[in-house]
């Protein structure tokens, strides 16, 4: 991703920011693993989406119409001697040159430069709550110059939520934003076509964990966009199971939820098939339910419909197909009312997808469901997941199914970024176990 699509984005924040103001965004803390190894390193999502730096110890401050510079990074020096152990720093001459500040200064110097800084300003957008250490030196300063208020000096009067607004900003995708999104849900198919092809009973789940890990690596993925679930036989009815110790049994289906990072954007894919590559009945009955209900969600996600749409077209198919089935007794309609439905079917059909996995932006909007509007990235992922229970007919028992796809708001509808990735019964049985 290039300085200028960084810049449009800073200029647009900007220009949402009242006259004498100022931002500050840090960006995120590094973490501990164990002793002194640190966890990868990952950049906050705000402050990436503004800086494209991708260092540890920053801060970016904003202020709007200021002559000496309207940009500021501060950031680590150069370091010969910890560059040889740690890797290479932009100091702050590549923050200028490669990041495009208008000027940088010394992480190590805030103390000294944001109070004469924050004197000229009214107002702060800073995104308070998120780093309570940062938090406590924001109020510092303000209280610094407060304290002198009998010299002239003036403290800025007012706090606003400065990620509220980024969010909204994120929430709206770039023609950039799209291509990095797309080629990341292009790596995931691979990865999920790559684990379809190995699945064959007596692997366990790390196994197929690790084809899914080899295709996102080679491809250019730095990571997975979240832990992987992989999960077979009962695993499949854990929403969030992520163990994947367990082994892969003749008869069981293996459910999958994983997707790549390209570039910092996320890409969300979950299929479900048959270890042995081939349905049993009762197996295909709940899988083809699924896939109707998310054909219907997914057609609903159009411009103009409201956030709940997919949502609901996909509980009317699945309850009214667990009703057909005997998994529910009485009518579609007063398992909706009643949401009986939801012991099968317990989450939300979606979530915006970016950035983040789970991305910025709000569902609501003055209390209603906010429409979908061109640009916005949503997942449509309906499931149904059936565990162990007297009053089911055993032939239901441990088989979890979930179908999710990345999908794109367009004006004339929409566009399944992840559509590369095999779904039909006929797909999948064709595909499972014809690798090496």
């Amino acid at each position: 991703m290039d300085k200028q699509e960084f810049a449009r984005r800073r200029q647009a924040l900007m220009n949402l920011m009242s006259k004498g103001s100022i931002a500050l965004l840090p960006t995120a803390l590094e973490q501990i693993r164990n002793r002194d190894v640190h966890f990868p390193y990952r950049p906050d999502s705000n402050f990436y989406y503004l800086t494209g730096f991708t260092e540890p110890d920053a801060l970016l401050v904003l202020i709007p119409e200021r002559k000496q510079g309207q940009y500021l990074l501060f950031c680590r020096e150069r370091d010969p001697e910890k560059e040889t152990w740690n890797g290479r720093r932009a100091g702050l001459e590549g923050a200028c040159e490669h990041y495009g500040a208008d000027d940088a200064f010394p992480i190590t110097d805030i103390d000294d430069i944001i109070p004469g800084l924050l004197e000229s300003c009214k107002r702060v957008y800073y995104p308070m709550g998120c780093y309570l250490e940062f938090d406590e030196k924001v109020l510092g300063w303000i209280n610094q110059l407060r304290d002198k208020s009998r010299t002239g000096v003036n403290a800025p009067r007012e706090m606003v939520a400065l990620d509220h607004i980024l969010h909204e900003m994120r929430l709206y995708k770039s023609p950039v934003e799209l291509q990095a999104m797309q080629t990341a849900a292009d790596i995931a198919s691979r990865a999920h076509i790559r684990a379809m092809q190995c699945t064959r009973a007596g692997l366990y789940e790390y196994e197929i964990e690790a084809e899914l890990q080899h295709e996102f690596r080679r491809s250019g993925s730095s990571s997975p966009a979240y832990p992987s679930i992989v999960g077979t036989g009962e695993n499949s009815c854990i929403l969030h199971y992520t163990e994947n110790t367990s082994i892969l049994k003749e008869g069981d289906l293996l459910l999958i939820d994983a997707g790549a990072e390209y570039d910092y954007y996320a890409s969300d894919i979950t299929r479900t098939f048959p270890v042995n590559g081939k349905f049993t009945d009762a197996q295909k009955a709940i899988y083809e339910l699924v896939l109707k209900a998310q054909y219907a969600a997914i057609e609903q996600a159009r411009p103009n419909n409201n956030w709940e749409a997919p949502h609901e077209a996909a509980v009317k198919v699945i309850a009214t197909g667990l009703v057909e089935l005997g998994l529910l007794k009485g009518t579609a309609e007063e398992q909706i009312k009643s949401e009986g439905y939801k012991r099968f079917f317990m989450h939300r059909t979606g979530h915006w997808i970016g950035m983040d996995v789970h991305d910025v932006g709000d569902y609501k909007t003055d209390e209603l469901w906010r429409r979908l509007e061109p640009g916005m990235t949503l997942t449509v992922e309906p499931g149904i997941y059936i565990p162990v229970s007297d009053d089911v007919d055993p032939k239901w028992w441990n088989i979890g199914i979930r179908i999710e796809d990345d999908v794109l708001i367009t004006a004339e509808g929409h566009l399944v970024l992840t559509a590369k990735t095999p779904k039909t019964v006929a797909e999948i049985e064709a595909l499972v176990g014809t690798g090496a």
